[in-house]
């Protein structure tokens, strides 16, 4: 008999100097900004009476300051999940789009023609990605039956995850998006892993306390 389906809170990072900046952040490790901070506010109000039962968070300090509001309001001990990390973007990590074309244009080239062996310089393929995020989704997931369970990651995990709910192949068109702050619900059977999405990119926390700052 099929055990009961894990409900998945699938979260993203606040927002980093670094995103505003379009700047690729990959595996190094940078803090949320004073945005960042307030989303993460917001965020921890918006689940303040959702029953969450074990919160597992990448190390990378933008993720781990996004779930620590959530984990200390309940008393919970957050895991850390090095698997849930960004992508490791090698020689891109640390630049922006434009000094990427400038400084390498032919790795640009081969990273936007989404082929998932290929793998950039210094980092990993996209195969090599997708195999350590999905792993770590389902070992999390088989673990939970019934339960829900927070996942605090980046915009690379979050694009795996939705891909794999919805059967995409690494090189679809994404039409997707993954918020800083957002809320992303999943239902997860295992094994195999199965994902059902339930709701994506729900950041109605941020969009009302924006709309009560501006009636002030």
């Amino acid at each position: 008999m099929p055990s009961a389906p894990t409900h998945l809170l699938v979260i993203r990072h606040g927002e980093t100097a670094w995103n505003a900046e379009h700047r690729i952040q990959g595996l190094l490790d940078v803090p949320l900004s004073a945005t960042g901070v307030w989303q993460t506010g917001r965020l921890a109000q918006r689940l303040a009476d959702e029953a969450i039962d074990a919160i597992f968070a990448s190390d990378l300090a933008r993720a781990w300051m996004t779930g620590a509001p959530l984990a200390d309001a309940r008393g919970l001990t957050m895991h850390a999940e090095p698997r849930l990390r960004e992508r490791a973007f090698g020689i891109f990590e640390g630049k922006t789009l434009d000094e990427i074309a400038a400084e390498h244009p032919a790795e640009l080239a081969a990273w936007r023609a989404r082929d998932v062996q290929w793998r950039i310089p210094g980092g990993e393929s996209g195969t090599e990605f997708i195999d350590r995020v999905l792993g770590a989704v389902q070992e999390i997931a088989a673990a939970y039956p019934g339960r829900t369970v927070a996942l605090v990651a980046h915009g690379g995990v979050l694009d795996v995850i939705y891909r794999h709910a919805r059967a995409l192949s690494w090189d679809a068109p994404r039409d997707h998006l993954m918020l800083n702050a957002s809320i992303n619900r999943l239902q997860a059977l295992t094994p195999p892993l199965q994902l059902r999405l339930v709701d994506w990119a729900d950041v109605s926390h941020l969009d009302s306390a924006r709309d009560e700052l501006a009636a002030i």
